[in-house]
């Protein structure tokens, strides 16, 4: 199985064989989807000697699929949910049955997994591209590679407003080391264009992290699968642990993270309806 995440400019390809095995995903950028789609596509089988005869089925998923009409390469090819495939592929190889998948992508949205039940639950405005057009007005770069170099040395402490800044006294419920407000010391400091870095790049996965938990208050579910490019930031390693102490939640970075809504695109095949 073939399956592909098709986005505006960036195309995300994964094989799968025997259902399980996961082989080499890469991505490719083009300058639209359907070049990004073809380009992918063609580095793929050539990269891993991949026949068009091993083959079975070609699963299209993401904004840019709604382009392709035809079958690839005359291969048998079938469109797949977006939603579902981010619940399919945040819950394989998991063991958890109840969860959110958290896909942080341009913006992030939301997916409830509950046993085979799979619903799209919404989503915030904030991810990836908050980060580029923030670094953009602030850094004036949009390289997220450059932003998160220049992160690796700031001080959080210079932008974001802590308990421990506000508060002499513990607050029950709310440890020192909880943020008080993002970006709320900025105005008093002398912050250095690193230490802005470190802020936007700790604000958007912050508030990912918050919406995610709060849009499970009552709920009961404690799970929360991160997936798209933004897992692989730096900064996930220790902004979610925080956050798990803060909320008594579980936040789990899968291995091929970025990859696992192709990923479910392809494991969401099934032969008897595809054919």
């Amino acid at each position: 199985m073939i399956g592909i995440d098709v986005g505006g400019s960036t195309t995300k390809i994964v094989g799968v064989e025997n259902g399980t095995d996961i082989k080499a995903p890469i991505s490719t950028t083009g300058g639209d989807p359907i070049s990004s789609l073809f380009g992918a596509f063609g580095k793929y089988t050539h990269d891993n000697g991949v026949a068009l005869d091993d083959i079975e089925h070609v699963m299209l998923t993401g904004v840019g699929a709604s382009e392709v009409n035809t079958p690839i390469y005359n291969l048998p090819t079938t469109h797949v949910d977006e939603f579902q495939a981010d619940g399919v592929g945040a819950r394989f190889d998991s063991g958890l049955q109840r969860l959110v998948v958290v896909s942080m992508g341009t913006g992030t949205t939301l997916v409830r997994v509950d046993g085979d039940a799979i619903n799209h639950i919404g989503g915030i405005s904030m991810g990836g591209g908050t980060l580029q057009g923030l670094s953009h007005l602030l850094l004036k770069t949009t390289n997220v590679s450059e932003v998160v170099e220049m992160a690796s040395t700031g001080d959080i402490s210079h932008i974001n407003l802590q308990i421990k800044d506000i508060s002499k006294a513990d607050i029950e419920g709310l440890p020192m080391y909880a943020t008080a407000s993002l970006f709320g010391k900025a105005v008093s400091s002398n912050a250095t264009a690193n230490d802005i870095a470190k802020g936007i790049i700790c604000m958007v996965l912050e508030t990912i992290g918050s919406c995610a938990v709060l849009s499970q208050v009552g709920e009961g579910i404690k799970d929360f699968v991160l997936i798209g490019n933004l897992t692989q930031l730096p900064e996930c390693g220790y902004i979610f642990p925080m956050m798990e102490s803060l909320y008594g939640v579980r936040f789990h970075i899968p291995e091929h993270a970025r990859y696992r809504t192709a990923i479910g695109a392809a494991l969401s095949y099934q032969p008897e309806r595809n054919h």
